[in-house]
């Protein structure tokens, strides 16, 4: 199955799960995943969030940031991957001064 981001609509999500700024996102969602092509300004955060019924995996394409995962801080730049297994708990967060370009895949699991 060929998902092109191009052609799905940008959605602009304020104080995203509690995060600070803007997250735009472009996402494919079906029951068992949902798969997202992101962006943070500089500034801005997927605010800290459990995954209850799913992991998520998240790819650094641009930019550097951080992620709190439990607790521990992550420091991530291009080429970053951060895997959040469930029952774990994280945040997104965009400290520098330039934009922060991500991929995630949230997989619902039993």
């Amino acid at each position: 199955m060929l998902i092109d981001f191009s052609t799905l609509e940008e959605q602009k999500i304020p104080c995203f799960r509690g995060g600070e700024k803007v997250t735009a996102a472009r996402m494919f969602v079906d029951p068992l995943v949902k798969i997202m092509s992101g962006h943070l300004e500089p500034g801005a955060s997927i605010g800290m969030h459990t995954h209850e019924t799913n992991s998520e995996i998240i790819h650094v394409l641009s930019g550097d940031g951080k992620v709190i995962c439990d607790g521990q801080t992550e420091v991530l730049h291009a080429g970053s991957c951060h895997y959040c297994p469930k029952g774990h708990t994280h945040s997104l967060i965009n400290d520098s001064d330039a934009g922060l370009t991500f991929f995630a895949v949230i997989p619902e699991q039993p």
